[in-house]
């Protein structure tokens, strides 16, 4: 969330990011609610000042009933402090993170930016085959079994389709773990940052509401699955419980940056898309997802979510996959995200760019809830920063590989740096 104090000193900037982002939330009642929060504690800080001023030394009848009087009064103003208070937390939480100045504004994702293109679509001599019909003639996807088992938007995953996920795993581990790659990405893209390799890391799959509330990814209406009769949610991707790892801790300066490579099988509702991307394993509601999540102090954090996005391009280019990159619009972004940007791979068979990858500028928003803070060497204590992007969305990184590697026979060719985890050069 964002600093009640900035927002009290920058109301016709929150006001432009309310609008801009598409934000349900009436800001003036925040406001007067702030107004009322505040001189109510001043009003009873007060009272109770005065009460036990007067209850101290002999006590007369008449003092024994202003204080009585006194007792009552505060009673009262810490009544309306609480309703007040819930109210105005409620509220402050729909305030949205302030778009940076490089992003675009717009009312849907239509208003997205193109801002690079890398590799050129590839051009076969026959009709590219979508990733699903590739994967009814090599039996990859069952997902009318699935259907029966569990419902639309499930798969059986089968087969070399297994394996390949498996090696893309073991793929991106050992490159993001390996100090001589982060050290080459962070020199291609002229960064002044650590070149601390990530720690891999598998989280936790479930989230207790409160805490999710706090990290500000928690959307119960279109995402999000909710245990019955438990306090837990399903974890809607990785980072979403990487991010409170740190939930009411101090780190020192010299620990960061944190950085995190976290796999998680995610769950998400996918509300509101019925009857869109059916086919395949495009948007499903269960899905395995590798994630990466950083701790960098706030003068760092930008050049971090920066680098987030190099590795995600070194990551594609290392599977010779053609992309572009989006800087995403106001409307776009996200509730929580400062900045966002999107890479979508060419899918041949789809004749379209999708996306595969998003990196999320967070900035303090999440911190400030969770209380992660950051001890400087100078003594000063401040808020960490967040940063999270997808390494690989398992599911969609296999489509882009299928599509782009097939052959005019229906088989799937395996890029060159998988070879040594797959064991074969080719699904058929």
């Amino acid at each position: 969330m964002l600093d009640i104090k900035y927002i009290r000193e920058n109301q016709e900037v929150v006001r432009q990011a309310i609008k801009n982002k598409n934000a349900q939330i009436d800001f003036d009642k925040l406001l007067a609610l702030d107004a009322r929060r505040r001189e109510l504690m001043e009003t009873s800080e007060g009272v109770r000042a005065e009460q036990n001023r007067k209850s101290k030394g002999p006590q007369l009848p008449e003092s024994i009933e202003e204080l009585k009087g006194l007792k009552e009064k505060f009673k009262v103003l810490v009544q309306e402090l609480e309703t007040v208070e819930k109210e105005y937390n409620e509220l402050v939480l729909k305030v949205p993170n302030i778009p940076t100045e490089d992003t675009p504004i717009g009312v849907s994702e239509e208003e997205n930016k193109v801002v690079k293109t890398v590799g050129e679509p590839k051009r076969f001599d026959f009709k590219p085959k979508t990733h699903w019909e590739l994967a009814q003639g090599l039996d990859l996807i069952d997902k009318e079994r699935a259907a029966k088992v569990s419902g639309a938007r499930f798969a059986y995953i089968k087969g070399d389709l297994v394996k390949l996920q498996f090696a893309l795993m073991q793929f991106t581990s050992d490159q993001l773990t390996d100090p001589k790659v982060i050290k080459k990405i962070i020199k291609e893209n002229n960064l002044k940052i650590s070149d601390k390799p990530f720690v891999l890391v598998l989280p936790p799959a479930l989230i207790k509401t409160e805490t999710y509330r706090e990290t500000a990814r928690l959307n119960s209406q279109e995402t999000t699955y909710k245990l019955e009769g438990d306090d837990l949610w399903l974890n809607a991707s990785a980072e979403h419980s990487l991010c409170p790892m740190y939930r009411g801790e101090t780190l020192n300066e010299d620990q960061l940056p944190i950085r995190y490579l976290g796999y998680t099988t995610a769950f998400r509702r996918e509300a509101g898309t019925y009857g869109k991307d059916m086919e395949g394993i495009l948007r499903m509601h269960q899905f395995d997802k590798l994630e990466l999540e950083s701790f960098s102090t706030k003068d760092l954090s930008f050049d971090e979510h920066l680098f987030f996005v190099a590795v995600q391009e070194y990551l594609m280019q290392q599977l010779d996959i053609p992309y572009h990159v989006l800087l995403k619009c106001t409307a776009d972004i996200g509730h929580a995200n400062a900045r966002g940007v999107d890479i979508e791979a060419w899918m041949p068979g789809q004749d379209r760019y999708r996306e595969t990858h998003t990196a999320d500028y967070m900035t303090d928003y999440q911190t400030r809830r969770l209380q992660t803070k950051v001890r400087r060497a100078n003594g000063d204590l401040e808020l960490a920063h967040t940063n999270d992007a997808t390494a690989f969305a398992l599911g969609r990184a296999m489509i882009a590989i299928m599509e782009n590697y097939q052959t005019k026979e229906g088989t799937i060719k395996i890029p060159k740096v998988l070879h040594k985890y797959t064991g074969f050069k080719e699904i058929k």
